[in-house]
């Protein structure tokens, strides 16, 4: 894989585990071998692998993602325990 284009795509993400969900599932994608989704979205293929074929993808622009809005959510309030009388 290359570096320079791991830097980039970063760049672009800004999530690094957002990056490694988005190239591992490209690479899936173009290593399955059928249907128009794994075929490259760039040109020139010459000696990449799958994994530098999806990160230049996401560096041209080919490739779009989206993520989701954060929710907050509100912490579930501790309920009183009533103690036994013996």
């Amino acid at each position: 894989m290359n570096a320079e284009l791991c830097k980039k795509a970063l760049e672009k993400v800004g999530n690094p585990n957002v990056l490694i969900n988005l190239v591992s599932r490209r690479v899936r994608q173009l290593n399955s071998g059928g249907g128009s989704a794994s075929r490259p979205l760039i040109m020139d293929v010459t000696g990449l692998g799958a994994a530098d074929i999806a990160l230049t993808e996401l560096v041209e622009g080919k490739m779009g993602w989206d993520l989701p809005e954060p929710v907050e959510v509100d912490k579930p309030t501790a309920a009183t325990k009533k103690k036994k009388k013996h």
